[in-house]
C-alpha cells in the first residue's frame, strides 16, 4: 500500500508540475527522491488550507474509486439535483459501470430546462463503450447542431458507430473531422487505419506523416503519454513505404 501511495503522490505532483509549468528541477526531485521530493513540492508549490481537502479526496479516489461513487450517491440522496445526478453518472462512467451511468444520464436528460449537451455527450460515450451503436447514432441527432459537437470526440465516436453498422461514407465524413494538427493523436491514428481499410492509402499516409512530424515537437511528458501511438505510427509508415 505504501508503494502505491508513493506512486499516486508522484503522479499527482508530476501532473501539477506539468500543468503549472513550475521550475524544471522539480522533475528530478520528484522522480529520483520521490518521498522527500513529493512532500517538499506539495508543501511549497501546492498545499494551502483551501486545497488540502481537495488533494486528499483526489488521492483517495485514485486509490479507492468506488468511494467516490458512494459519496456521490449519498449527495444525490440528500439533494436530487440535476448536477448531482450527472456527477454520479460521470463517476459510474469513470469506473466503467456503464449500465448505471446510462441510467442516471437518461434520468438527468428528462429535465428539459437544462443545457443537456454535456450529459448527452457523456451518454453517447457510455453507449459507445457497450457497442450500442444505434443509440449512439440516435442521441447524436439531439446535439449535432451544437457548436461544440463539430470536430469533437463525440463526432468521432459517431463516425466509428456508423462504421460498425456499415455506413462507411457517413463514417468517413464524421471521422475526418478529427484530423486536427497537434491534437487527437490516438483518434487520428484510428482514422488512418480506417482509411487504410477502405483503400485510401495516400490519405492515411498523409495523416501518419503529420502525426510523426508533430511528435518531434512534443513535450517530454506528451512523448511518454503517446509513446505507444507514435511507435504504431512509425510501424505503419515503414509498412507503407
Amino acid at each position: 500500500m505504501h508503494y502505491y501511495l508513493i506512486i499516486v503522490l508522484q503522479v499527482y505532483c508530476l501532473y501539477h508540475l506539468y500543468t503549472h509549468r513550475n521550475a524544471y528541477y522539480w522533475w528530478f526531485l520528484i522522480l529520483f527522491v520521490p518521498v522527500i521530493g513529493c512532500v517538499i513540492y506539495l508543501i511549497t508549490q501546492v498545499y494551502n488550507k483551501r486545497d488540502a481537502e481537495k488533494i486528499t479526496n483526489e488521492i483517495t479516489h485514485i486509490i479507492n474509486p468506488t468511494k467516490k461513487v458512494r459519496d456521490l450517491e449519498k449527495r444525490l440522496e440528500f439533494s436530487e439535483s440535476y448536477q448531482n445526478r450527472v456527477n454520479l453518472a460521470d463517476a459510474y462512467l469513470e469506473i466503467k459501470d456503464y449500465a448505471n451511468a446510462i441510467m442516471h444520464y437518461l434520468e438527468a436528460l428528462e429535465d428539459q430546462s437544462q443545457n443537456n449537451f454535456y450529459a448527452t455527450k457523456q451518454l453517447i460515450e457510455a453507449f459507445f463503450s457497450i457497442e450500442d451503436n444505434d443509440s449512439v447514432i440516435l442521441y447524436v441527432e439531439n446535439i449535432k447542431n451544437h457548436p461544440e459537437y463539430k470536430k469533437s470526440r463525440t463526432q468521432f465516436l459517431c463516425g466509428l458507430a456508423l462504421e460498425r453498422v456499415g455506413k462507411i461514407e457517413d463514417a468517413e465524413r464524421n471521422l475526418r473531422q478529427i484530423d486536427i494538427r497537434y491534437s487527437f493523436y490516438d483518434e487520428r491514428l484510428i482514422l488512418a487505419k480506417f482509411l487504410l481499410n477502405i483503400k485510401k492509402d495516400e490519405d492515411a499516409k498523409a495523416i501518419l506523416n503529420d502525426i510523426y512530424t508533430e511528435s518531434s515537437h512534443m513535450t517530454k511528458p506528451n512523448k511518454r503519454l503517446y509513446r505507444a501511438t507514435i511507435l504504431e505510427v512509425e510501424k505503419l509508415l515503414k509498412e507503407l513505404n
